[in-house]
């Protein structure tokens, strides 16, 4: 994995993502981060890939017992059926890897429940098979914080590289001079940013208001 420089960066044309285990029985035990965050994040995150054209699949681990894919997060893309496993290692399982090779990109951006478990084992196995994989640790979350953080940091030694959702967004933008993705950016950015968000709405708002002129003021 190339670690710094110009083509360490991530950009949408090169990058797949991953989505794991986003399941209501994985976020009954979810304690790292608070799980309306994660909710927001990960749907966000998801909407970021839509917006720049990268492919996304999800996946769920026994959906008959532990839950289908949150709503919100199919609701991304809902024509996709999650592919659903018995391996908790999602990529022992071959349909998923075959999905993945078949989107033809070689940098993974994974999210998943739990960071310890359903994160780290396809993000190290999937390093071992020559991917560049870049773990979202704000979409992702395990059953503790120290569970998280432990993840993280064994992935990192692995090679993995540890973002945020929204920096994954401004990396793919990475120009404002690239406005075709912008009115998609502003909508995610509205709907899931945060402070980021009311800030971009406010500046949106003031581009679109006239200044008075020293006439209309005078009058």
């Amino acid at each position: 994995m190339t670690k710094n420089g110009l083509t360490a960066l991530l950009a949408p044309q090169d990058c797949a993502l991953l989505l794991i285990d986003h399941q209501a029985f994985q976020f009954a035990n979810l304690h790292s981060h608070e799980p309306t965050m994660i909710v927001n994040n990960v749907i966000g995150l998801a909407k970021t890939a839509k917006a720049f054209g990268v492919p996304i699949i999800f996946s769920t681990v026994l959906a008959d017992r532990g839950g289908a894919l949150i709503s919100g997060l199919q609701a991304v893309d809902p024509e996709q059926v999650p592919i659903d496993r018995t391996f908790i290692n999602a990529w022992e399982d071959e349909i998923f890897v075959e999905a993945v090779r078949a989107t033809g990109r070689r940098k993974l951006v994974i999210a998943a429940l739990w960071t310890e478990i359903c994160l780290a084992m396809p993000t190290i196995h999937a390093l071992g098979d020559g991917f560049e994989v870049t773990i979202v640790t704000d979409a992702s979350g395990g059953v503790s914080r120290e569970a998280h953080d432990m993840a993280v940091q064994r992935m990192v030694a692995a090679g993995a590289n540890p973002m945020t959702w929204m920096a994954i967004m401004g990396e793919w933008q990475r120009d404002w001079a690239r406005t075709e993705s912008i009115p998609a950016v502003a909508k995610v950015l509205g709907e899931h940013g945060g402070g980021s968000g009311v800030a971009f709405a406010w500046e949106q708002q003031l581009l679109a208001t006239p200044v008075p002129s020293e006439t209309a003021r005078a009058a």
